[in-house]
């Protein structure tokens, strides 16, 4: 077996007899740890992505399964999908075992119950377009098993995050990623090293993702939706930035776009109307670099 987050950690079985500095120091030598575990992973990591793209782009789902810190992660980085690369909240899921009341507080036994796990892919109407990730420190929590086994019954791609290689999650999925943490510093605390690794495979997940399905020009959020003051300003910035024009001139790009950040660029750099600017965008499949190397844009590198 190659998990060994449930191990005591020799060097923090005296944490509780030091001061607070020296307590900090060892969780932070732990944490220390995740990045190179994560790096180490990079090659599964990428095969997930690959998966990901390919089910979003052929107008599937990409749906994250899990239960405790492992399921609220996933919670979060799905919720952070729309407003960040406004993709629908029907593309990219989440499923908690023991449902919205888990977010919050724990939900006793929820995670041991595989059938519960795969009735949940049955009411998602899970299918061959899917590509559904299961989310599990140990490796072994009974509802993400029987969410795998039953999305793999219905035809979809799975992939697993776990810490675990050898469980039975990892077992039920097609693909693997599973970082080595090593001992947490309180013994089986998995939100910590644990959770931490999981919080960066997400990010790069979906970030990379959506990078590779066209919705950031270069390394701005070109797809995000700016839905209070502080996105607006960001929008305008976004333009001016990718138009190489002030802000002024960006906000009055977007107020005739509508408020679509795309459009605003592509307008700016093509010297053209916002439903011409659409167009292109149409043709480019929504691709900002796409659409003006059509005709020799001048945007961002």
């Amino acid at each position: 077996m190659d998990w060994s987050a449930e191990e005591s950690n020799p060097k923090t079985q005296d944490i509780d007899t030091l001061p607070t500095l020296e307590v900090l120091r060892l969780i932070g030598d732990e944490d220390d740890l995740v990045a190179g575990a994560v790096r180490a992973e990079l090659p599964a990591i990428a095969v997930v992505v690959e998966g990901a793209v390919e089910a979003l782009a052929s107008g599937g789902r990409l749906i994250y399964v899990g239960a405790g810190t492992s399921g609220r992660l996933g919670v979060l980085d799905a919720a952070e999908c729309l407003p960040t690369y406004g993709v629908d909240r029907e593309k990219v899921v989440a499923v908690l075992a023991g449902g919205s009341e888990a977010i919050a507080s724990a939900v006793e036994n929820a995670e041991d119950d595989p059938e519960a796990g795969a009735r949940a892919m049955r009411a998602l109407g899970v299918c061959s377009a899917d590509l559904v990730l299961g989310i599990a420190s140990s490796g072994r929590t009974p509802y993400v098993v029987g969410a795998l086994r039953q999305a793999r019954m219905l035809g979809a791609a799975t992939a697993a995050l776990v810490g675990n290689r050898e469980g039975p999650v990892a077992a039920a999925a097609h693909s693997v990623i599973a970082p080595r943490t090593g001992p947490e510093a309180i013994t089986g605390s998995t939100r910590m090293k644990a959770g931490t690794a999981q919080k960066m495979v997400l990010n790069m997940l979906s970030t990379a993702t959506m990078v590779r399905l066209g919705r950031t020009y270069g390394n701005l959020m070109v797809d995000m939706k700016p839905t209070n003051d502080k996105l607006r300003d960001r929008s305008a910035r976004i333009v001016a930035a990718a138009a190489r024009v002030d802000t002024e001139i960006a906000l009055r790009a977007l107020a005739e776009a509508d408020g679509e950040i795309k459009t605003a660029i592509v307008m700016l750099v093509m010297k053209e109307a916002p439903e011409r600017a659409r167009a292109r965008l149409a043709r480019a499949g929504g691709v900002v670099r796409q659409a003006l190397e059509e005709r020799g844009g001048e945007g961002r590198g």
